[in-house]
């Protein structure tokens, strides 16, 4: 499976999940006037907006080279997955801590808290199922890594988002649902208020993480430590390279940039150094698809 599939797929399991799941909390917010509900169906809403923009930068950045866009258009997702991190900062985290605020001074009761228990219940399965088929996409592309090194490795920043996202979703519906059986229990709407209060707060953090897990992305990050070390290791098998002096690598979205410097086994003419260089690139993007882009530089001692 291309990594394209899997984030197509996995944004795709997400989007599905938030609007369903934003509608019924939507819907259960003004029955039991729950802050906390609110607050998550915001947050549903907020998700289904950034889905939309992942896939936006997905077609993007499959644009071709062009004379003022010489390397492709490949770093766009990176731009959008950064929106996207910033919209859950404002438009989730804020506005939470915000209502929970707001509620703080409210002495008004919930309205039947059964049916926001219910219904969050339903949510967190449902977040539940976007989330494993979120980890199910991912598991196909991280080459038996665990998931948290591959979480700091790698390069595809929609993926991330979106675990990003689903993982605090759970997390904040667990939150909520604290939240309401706690005020349901004491009668004490103070805790829905703490609800909304934790569920911001967490979306901030989440947020904080992904927008410096893209900006490294968006400054511009070399390809993964397995894609450098495999090219680092097909160059010094290669019998016209006598040594191998520096290899940078960009990652530009899905695709790679590699500039080589090398000193090349001796020959007889130009002609044929050449043919040697062209020979090692030829190969070098055949075992990496990945890479569209090599710059070669032969050198001396």
């Amino acid at each position: 499976m291309s990594q394209q599939n899997a984030s197509v797929k996995s944004i795709l399991f997400a989007l599905l999940a938030n609007l369903g799941i934003a509608i019924t909390k939507t819907v259960a917010a003004v029955v039991t006037g729950s802050g906390s509900m609110l607050a998550e169906s915001i947050h549903s809403y907020a998700d289904c907006g950034n889905q939309a923009l992942l896939f936006l930068g997905l077609k993007k950045s499959k644009k071709a080279p062009e004379e003022e866009h010489p390397l492709g258009h490949g770093k766009e997702i990176y731009f959008w997955s950064f929106i996207v991190a910033l919209m859950l900062f404002s438009m989730g985290g804020l506005f939470s801590i915000y209502e929970g605020t707001h509620k703080l001074s409210s002495n008004e009761e919930l309205k039947s808290p059964l049916i926001a228990i219910v219904v969050l219940i339903v949510s967190i399965i449902m977040e539940g199922a976007s989330l494993y088929g979120c980890i199910t996409q991912i598991n196909k592309v991280k080459h038996n890594m665990s998931l948290w090194n591959w979480v700091k490795g790698t390069r595809q920043s929609e993926l991330i988002v979106v675990l990003g996202e689903d993982s605090a979703a759970i997390l904040g519906l667990s939150f909520a649902l604290i939240a309401v059986v706690l005020s349901a229990v004491t009668g004490n709407p103070i805790w829905d208020a703490i609800g909304s209060i934790g569920i911001g707060v967490l979306l901030i953090l989440v947020s904080v993480f992904l927008g410096i897990k893209v900006k490294g992305l968006l400054v511009g990050q070399s390809a993964d430590v397995r894609t450098r070390k495999d090219i680092e290791t097909f160059l010094k098998n290669r019998p016209e390279v006598d040594k191998v002096l520096n290899i940078i690598t960009l990652q530009m979205g899905e695709t790679v940039m590699v500039s080589i410097k090398a000193i090349m086994h001796q020959v007889d003419s130009a002609d044929e150094l050449i043919s040697n260089i062209n020979a090692c690139e030829a190969d070098l993007k055949a075992s990496n698809p990945a890479i569209q882009w090599i710059f070669f530089e032969p050198d001396v001692e």
